[in-house]
């Protein structure tokens, strides 16, 4: 090779060089999960259930009371965000906007809740029939969506332009595969993977039913058999579905089609550190889950802790 062509040579590579260190992507200090304490401890006496985690808080609502309470990842520490209003607070999710949706169990109602100020700033009535617990909430792209495990309905709070908050809530009559039974029916809840439908489990049944949104019409998620007996809180990540079930002291880790028809259980997790769990969180590659401690009677100075998985 000539000395013009080696020269030519080095000077077409160097853009190419260029171009993909500028096309490469930053280096970043991914933080160390599993340096965060795998056990917190929430108030003595305080009986969780539901759980959201974002920007590494996790967030508890009380089942006793309704307080929020708000717990660091890294450190373990924590306060109480918002007091309750001395109804439960169940189910929990946190949008990008910093508002937590609560689920307000036998007041038959739910509320939204800034994060960072611990304001309310929406309040809905769902239904003043009784029996209720509205027990679980997801939030898809165009709304918000709780469950009621003593009614055959779901409650749709839809949002406006910007994902304004509406006046009032709707509610869609289940229907379909959904057969209303005694006990806790619609419990946790969750969109299908390519979000255009929900999927809630039927904790008397421990079905698991895809729910049309449009419709309310319920058809029963195919499973190969599988039953999800105690079924509580759902979690969602890509295909995956965790189903937490509560007495069992288990999760089960399902693998859904993409319009969540249908599936299989592809492995569970477990530990010796669950009492009872009944929803999880997803934070890095951990799963963190309250534990309701169901099976021990409650006093203002039982203990309660949160437990992280790996998932």
């Amino acid at each position: 090779m000539s000395h013009l062509v080696r020269r030519l040579a080095v000077l077409v590579g160097v853009p190419a060089l260029v171009l993909g260190l500028v096309n490469a992507p930053a280096a970043t200090a991914t933080p160390r999960h599993d340096r965060f304490p795998a056990r917190i401890e929430l108030p003595a006496g305080f009986q969780p259930e539901g759980i959201a985690i974002a920007r590494g808080t996790a967030y508890f609502g009380s089942r006793l009371t309704g307080d929020i309470y708000a717990a660091e990842l890294r450190t373990g520490a924590g306060k109480v965000l918002s007091p309750g209003p001395g109804t439960g607070s169940l189910g929990l999710k946190v949008d990008e906007r910093g508002r937590l949706f609560v689920a307000g169990a036998a007041g038959g109602n739910g509320r939204v809740i800034d994060t960072k100020s611990g304001k309310v700033l929406a309040r809905y009535t769902f239904t003043t029939s009784t029996p209720t617990f509205v027990n679980d909430v997801v939030l898809g792209k165009d709304a918000a969506w709780f469950t009621d495990s003593r009614q055959p309905v779901l409650y749709k709070l839809p949002f406006g332009k910007h994902g304004k908050l509406p006046a009032k809530a709707e509610t869609i009559p289940l229907s379909g595969d959904y057969q209303h039974t005694e006990g806790n029916n619609g419990n946790g809840i969750a969109l299908t993977p390519d979000g255009r439908a929900l999927i809630i489990v039927q904790s008397s049944t421990g079905l698991l039913l895809r729910v049309d949104t449009r419709t309310g019409v319920a058809r029963k998620v195919e499973l190969g058999g599988a039953v999800m007996t105690n079924g509580d809180g759902l979690l969602l990540s890509g295909r995956t579905l965790y189903v937490v079930q509560n007495r069992l002291n288990k999760i089960a880790v399902i693998g859904l089609d993409k319009a969540g028809t249908a599936g299989r259980v592809l492995r569970e997790i477990t530990s010796p550190d669950f009492d009872v769990p009944t929803t999880a969180a997803a934070f890095g590659d951990r799963l963190y889950l309250p534990n309701a401690r169901f099976t021990t009677t409650p006093t203002p100075t039982t203990p309660y802790w949160v437990t992280a998985v790996r998932r």
